[in-house]
C-alpha cells in the first residue's frame, strides 16, 4: 500500500514543475491521470532522447512515471464536459496555466468545486495568482533573479552563474505543491472541505536567501557575490586539481577545518586564525595545494578524513557512486509497451519506512489511455475522437 493510495489527481501540468510535483504524489501510491493536448508541444516531454526499443524519451519516461495519460482538446465542449465528470472522481486538480486560463475554459476552481466541493485545486505559476507580475512570463532564471539569489551568486568579476538545475521550478513551484497538497489533504480529512492552493515559483525561493536573507532583514549588509561564508567569501568554494577536476569544500566547522588542513598538509593553518584574519590568503594556499594532485588522488586522501571535502562528480559517476546506489537512488523501472526493456531513472529522495514509494512503470506515450478513460465515462469512439482532435 501506498501513503497515497485511494486518492486521484487530474493533472494539466506541463514543463517540470507540476509533472515533477504529480510524479512524487503518484510514487507514494495516488492515482494520476495526465491531460495533454494532441497539438501541444511540451518541450520536456519531447526532450531526447527517444528511449531504445521504446517511443517515449527519456524525460516523458520519467515525468509519466505510475501515471496515466489522456489527449483532451480544452476548447471544446465535450472535453470541459469529460473534465467536469472526472472531477467527480479525481478530487485534486494540479495546473500550470497563468492565472484565469482554466477559468476561461470553464474549469477554474470555482467552476470545478460546483461539480465536486471536496476539491483540492492547486495552480503552480510563475509569479502566483495575485499581484502586479501575475500574468507575466518567467522561467527559472528569472524567478531567482528577481528574489535576490542570483545577485549574490557567482564571481565577483563574471557575474552570476548558471546551475544546471532548475531551482525555481522543482526545490521551489514542485516540492512546495507537494507540501500544499498534502497540508490540503489533512485539512480536507479533519474538516470535509477542499481548497485553492496559489503556489507561486517566485514566492517559492523568496526563504532560500535562507541565513543572507534573515541577517539583512535584521540590518546585516547586503548579500553580495563573493562576500558571504556560503558564496565564495571564505573557504567553503571549489577548488581546481592538477587535471582540470574540481573538489568541494565545506568545512565550516572548526573540526573540519582542522581535517581539511590535516589533508593538505598545512597543520600551520589548522587552529583557523590565520583564515578568519585573511580568508582569501588562506584560499590562495588551499588553491595551490589542490593544484598539486589530480581528483582522483584528493579522492583517496580525503575519504580516510572526516573533512566535508568531496569531489564534484559528474552524472556518470553520480550514477555509480556506491552510496547512492545502496540508498535506491537509481531504480530500474519497467517501459510499458515494450519487450521487458527497463530505464534507469533517478528514483524518490522520500525513505518511507512502511510505505515507501514504488516505481511501477515508467511513463506512457501522451494520450495512450484516453479510449479506455473517456469511453469508461460513457463517450462513443466518434465522441473521443471529436473531443481529442487537434484544432
Amino acid at each position: 500500500m501506498g501513503a497515497l493510495n485511494g486518492y486521484k489527481i487530474l493533472d494539466f501540468s506541463t514543463l517540470l514543475p507540476g509533472p515533477y510535483a504529480t510524479m512524487v504524489l503518484a510514487d507514494l501510491g495516488a492515482e494520476v491521470l495526465k491531460i495533454s493536448g494532441k497539438d501541444k508541444h511540451d518541450l520536456v516531454v519531447h526532450w531526447p532522447p527517444v528511449l531504445a526499443g521504446a517511443t517515449v524519451t527519456g524525460a516523458q519516461a520519467w515525468l509519466g512515471r505510475n501515471k496515466k495519460t489522456i489527449f483532451l482538446n480544452l476548447k471544446k465542449a465535450l472535453a470541459i464536459r469529460a473534465v467536469k465528470q472526472l472531477v467527480r472522481e479525481y478530487d485534486i486538480v494540479v495546473e500550470q496555466f497563468r492565472p484565469g486560463v482554466m477559468a476561461k475554459l470553464g474549469i477554474g476552481y470555482e467552476q470545478l468545486k460546483e461539480e465536486n466541493p471536496r476539491l483540492i485545486y492547486c495552480a503552480i505559476s510563475g509569479y502566483g495568482q495575485t499581484g502586479p507580475f501575475a500574468h507575466r512570463a518567467g522561467h527559472d532564471i528569472n524567478f531567482l533573479s528577481r528574489t535576490g539569489i542570483a545577485y549574490a551568486a557567482g564571481r565577483k568579476n563574471t557575474g552570476p552563474a548558471l546551475y544546471n538545475f532548475q531551482i525555481a521550478d522543482v526545490a521551489g513551484g514542485s516540492m512546495n505543491a507537494v507540501a500544499g497538497i498534502l497540508a490540503a489533504i489533512l485539512h480536507r480529512e479533519k474538516t470535509g472541505e477542499g481548497q485553492f492552493i496559489d503556489i507561486s515559483m517566485q514566492d517559492s525561493v523568496v526563504p532560500f536567501n535562507s541565513m543572507d536573507g534573515a541577517a539583512f532583514f535584521a540590518g546585516g549588509e547586503l548579500p553580495e557575490a563573493e562576500n558571504g561564508l556560503l558564496n565564495g567569501g571564505q573557504i567553503y568554494d571549489f577548488y581546481e586539481t592538477a587535471d582540470g577536476r574540481f573538489m568541494s569544500v565545506g568545512s565550516l566547522e572548526p573540526k573540519f577545518f582542522a581535517a581539511l588542513c590535516e589533508g593538505l598538509e598545512c597543520p600551520e593553518l589548522a587552529d583557523g586564525n590565520a583564515a578568519q584574519k585573511d580568508a582569501q590568503a588562506v584560499k590562495e594556499t588551499f588553491r595551490a595545494r589542490f593544484k598539486s594532485k589530480t581528483q582522483a588522488e584528493w579522492s583517496d586522501i580525503f575519504r580516510r578524513l572526516d573533512a566535508c571535502v568531496e569531489p564534484v562528480m559528474n552524472l556518470r559517476e553520480a550514477a555509480e557512486d556506491e552510496h547512492l546506489r545502496a540508498r535506491g537512488m537509481w531504480p530500474e523501472v519497467p517501459v510499458p509497451l515494450t519487450d521487458s526493456v527497463t530505464v534507469t531513472q533517478m528514483g524518490s529522495p522520500l525513505h518511507l519506512s512502511q510505505c515507501p514509494p514504488q516505481y511501477r512503470h515508467a511513463g506512457y506515450p501522451e494520450g495512450h489511455h484516453s479510449e479506455e478513460i473517456l469511453s469508461a465515462l460513457g463517450y462513443s469512439k466518434e465522441e473521443i475522437a471529436e473531443m481529442i482532435a487537434a484544432s
